[in-house]
């Protein structure tokens, strides 16, 4: 790995599949160096490392990593720093995603998602705080339009996400000067792997003003914009969503 790189770096949790993927490779291709962290993704991850690497050599590494053990999460964030000399992005996207009817929910479904969805995040923020501090870094948190209007069904997963929407404006607080945190929150961009009918779909897309569902590039491309672009901005949530909150 070459230490002495001058690009700036980004570790992307969760950033295997999907949205995260996306948001792995769009930042590389705008030049930054990837970290890229999974939990049971394995194949994904090294498959999208070498896609990486082979357009720009040791630009990108992949690190296995359980979000919900603590001493974990302090070792990612280690490592994370140390891989090219330091950090300046951290872009916390990993995230449980499942149903909990309110009669049923246990403990530990309580526990998983409010770990992986706002624990995690704000202890994997405070390892690096020292690290983003020294690169005048940013955060930034992907979010849920259901953190906003909870989505029935799923009460624990919409609480932890409003928990996340809070943890973005209070340490955009807690960090400034030398760090922004900002968030995303999208809406019907990439439909679930499982448990979505087709019926389910064309009800969603007429609550969409713009008709159609959107496209993890339009995740990547916000995040981005925070990234780079928003050098006056902390403390706001991007809703990407088509206008679906708009919707009466």
């Amino acid at each position: 790995m070459n230490n002495e790189s001058s690009s700036k770096t980004a570790l992307i949790t969760g950033g295997a599949r999907r949205l995260g993927a996306e948001i792995c490779r769009h930042l590389h291709q705008n030049g930054f160096n990837i970290i890229i962290h999974y939990r049971r993704s394995a194949s994904d991850a090294e498959q999208l490392c070498a896609e990486l690497n082979q357009k720009r050599v040791d630009s990108a590494i992949a690190i296995a990593t359980d979000l919900t053990d603590p001493e974990a999460v302090i070792e990612l964030a280690e490592t994370a720093a140390l891989v090219w000399n330091g950090l300046d992005v951290l872009v916390n996207n990993a995230s449980s995603f499942y149903p909990t009817a309110m009669d049923q929910v246990t403990e530990q479904q309580w526990d998983e998602l409010l770990t992986s969805n706002l624990k995690a995040p704000f202890f994997l923020a405070k390892a690096l705080v020292p690290r983003l501090k020294q690169t005048q870094g940013c955060i930034v948190n992907l979010i849920d339009i259901h953190a906003e209007r909870g989505l029935q069904g799923y009460p624990v997963y919409s609480i932890a996400k409003a928990g996340l929407a809070a943890m973005t404006k209070v340490l955009a607080k807690e960090l400034a000067p030398e760090i922004r945190v900002n968030g995303v929150s999208p809406g019907a961009v990439l439909w679930p792997e499982s448990g979505v009918s087709d019926a389910d779909k064309q009800e969603i897309l007429s609550r969409i003003l713009l008709r159609r569902p959107g496209q993890a590039s339009d995740i990547a491309n916000a995040v981005a914009y925070l990234v780079q672009d928003a050098n006056y901005i902390t403390g706001q949530i991007i809703v990407v969503d088509g206008g679906r909150t708009l919707h009466c």
